[in-house]
């Protein structure tokens, strides 16, 4: 997972995680944007996304 990728994540998780907590975004919605924003900090901690592998992405720059 390259630099870019991981930021991104990030900041959506933060979008997210505010959504959330201001009450933008409440219910089942709010929980799964919640649940969502985990993952996506989760994945971008650990520099691997299970979803690229099935695909064969990569969103690292080649040296």
């Amino acid at each position: 997972m390259g630099s870019i990728d991981k930021i991104v994540r990030v900041l959506i998780a933060i979008i997210f995680a505010i959504l959330y907590f201001t009450k933008v975004v409440e219910g089942t919605l709010g929980i799964v944007l919640l649940v969502l924003a985990a993952i996506f900090v989760l994945t971008s901690i650990i520099g691997f996304c299970p979803l690229y592998f099935p695909f064969n992405l990569n969103t690292r720059k080649k040296k």
